[in-house]
């Protein structure tokens, strides 16, 4: 029986599937299974699935489409192993992976961990542009497992693990936004550790537009509302800055029309974002990039949170939508 049960959600990505598998079979330790839960998608990868059934101890699952947090669900139901670990489809998992883990895990135990992500050299310019806007101590990205913590670890879906007996008492993923934030708050209200891996990173895809990316931190910002409804004692001064950014740079601009030199923190603050990609990526292009992405990030996280922030709170009308979720069970 393996140690760990990887879970795995799928909706019409059997591309990403492919590589995600292809990166599994080449791990140093095979102490795993694969629960590969496909939601109901349109383009399946059970084909997929089957040309790594000799290399992997895979198990493929077709169910109709109910979200990914119940997918997740649905293969912890399944799962054999003592300790679950959950990646995105659209994640690439580095060779020593699973090695590390359990050595860390052997050396220094935690209920439930997280690590963090990177850029593989293969990744298009964009996807490297914002996996650095996502993980930058110039944005918010040390929230992400980076180098300069922010707030307290919280692990992400993409690549995080917890214990059946977390499983068993506090229950699974609530269908919603931003649940995996809400899952390691119950888990650390529960009372179990939980611990950031650093070593146990993984490659993480995200994107493959800006106005994907847009839309999907914009999702970000807005479901932080609702989080703080859940959980008032979890908004920390961190969430609050890119609203600042917003309206802060849109002060500047304006400003700027009437005294010039209004604008330059904004063109320093900029620039800084700008070098440092370059110092890391050694690009041009990706280094440009990484500026828009960057204002995409923090943008489109302030302005979901300001909308949320007027609508859910000031209007009142994330009482009901907080009672729905505090009424779902995870199952």
């Amino acid at each position: 029986m393996p140690y760990f049960s990887v879970i795995i959600p799928v909706y019409n990505r059997p591309d990403e599937v492919r590589d995600l598998l292809e990166s599994l079979s080449n791990q140093t330790s095979y102490d795993f299974e694969i629960l590969l839960v496909e939601d109901g998608s349109t383009l399946p990868c059970r084909s997929v699935a089957n040309d790594y059934s000799e290399k992997l101890d895979i198990h493929y699952y077709y169910k109709e489409n109910e979200g990914r947090s119940i997918a997740r669900n649905y293969g912890m139901e399944k799962a054999s192993g003592e300790y679950f670990i959950f990646f995105d489809s659209d994640c690439v998992i580095p060779e020593s992976y699973f090695e590390i883990v359990r050595k860390e895990l052997d050396r220094n135990y935690a209920d439930c961990f997280g690590g963090p992500d990177k850029a593989h050299e293969s990744f298009s310019d964009i996807q490297k542009a914002i996996n650095y806007s996502m993980t930058s101590f110039l944005t918010t990205g040390g929230i992400r497992g980076g180098k300069m913590q922010l707030e307290k670890f919280t692990p992400r879906t993409f690549n995080m693990g917890f214990s059946r007996k977390v499983f068993e008492s506090v229950g699974g993923f609530r269908e919603m936004f931003s649940e995996d934030i809400d899952m390691s708050t119950r888990i650390r209200q529960a009372g179990f550790s939980i611990r950031l891996i650093r070593p146990a990173y993984v490659y993480h895809k995200r994107r493959t537009s800006l106005k994907l990316f847009c839309r999907q931190i914009y999702i970000f910002g807005m479901s932080r509302i609702s989080l703080y409804l859940l959980y008032p004692d979890t908004l920390k001064i961190v969430h609050l800055l890119p609203a600042a950014f917003v309206l802060g740079s849109l002060a500047m601009i304006i400003a700027s029309f009437f005294w010039p030199y209004a604008i330059l923190p904004l063109l320093f603050y900029l620039l800084a974002i700008f070098a440092v990609s370059l110092f890391s990526n050694k690009n041009l292009k990706i280094a440009a990039l990484s500026v828009i992405t960057s204002v995409i990030q923090l943008g489109g996280y302030g302005i979901g949170f300001m909308k949320a922030f007027f609508l859910k709170i000031l209007l009142g009308r994330g009482r009901d939508e907080t009672e729905e979720i505090r009424l779902r069970k995870g199952k």
